[in-house]
């Protein structure tokens, strides 16, 4: 499933390799219906791309040159619930859009899945400690 995958659009860069991030479903993770409370989904797409990035690599980032990532647009689709005790496959990619914006793929999977129970197209742009649009840094999203 690590394949680079095709670009959204000619101009762009290509895409990441598919990074996986299993998630353990919890009871505090789902509704009064039994299944995962659907802003849930934010969070766990949030701790997957931390997971890529590295969480010491955002800290400095931010703590040394003041940069960081704000989310400018999501669009989530849900085709299946997932039930407490379910652990989901989070698959993400993403690709440089522009030298300001990164577009992360995001795809939960339940366990024997045929298709993702929920998708995710988010948009994230960096900025400075002023809130102000600033060009991504160099190697940020290259792994070690």
């Amino acid at each position: 499933m690590n394949k680079i995958m095709k670009p959204l659009n000619s101009s762009a860069e290509p895409v990441s390799e598919v990074h996986h991030l299993p998630v353990q479903i919890y009871y505090e993770d789902t509704d009064h219906s039994g299944v995962v409370y659907h802003a849930n989904f934010l969070k766990y797409f949030e701790r997957a791309r931390e997971h890529v990035i590295g969480t010491d690599r955002l800290a400095n980032l931010w703590n040394e040159q003041g940069i960081g990532f704000v989310v400018y647009k999501a669009d989530l689709t849900y085709f299946e619930g997932v039930p407490f005790g379910d652990t989901l496959d989070i698959r993400s990619t993403y690709q440089i859009e522009s030298k300001y914006r990164v577009i992360w793929n995001h795809e939960a999977w339940r366990p024997g899945g045929k298709k993702p129970a929920v998708t995710c197209i988010l948009h994230l742009v960096c900025t400075d400690a002023e809130k102000k649009i600033h060009p991504i840094p160099e190697n940020h999203l290259q792994q070690d």
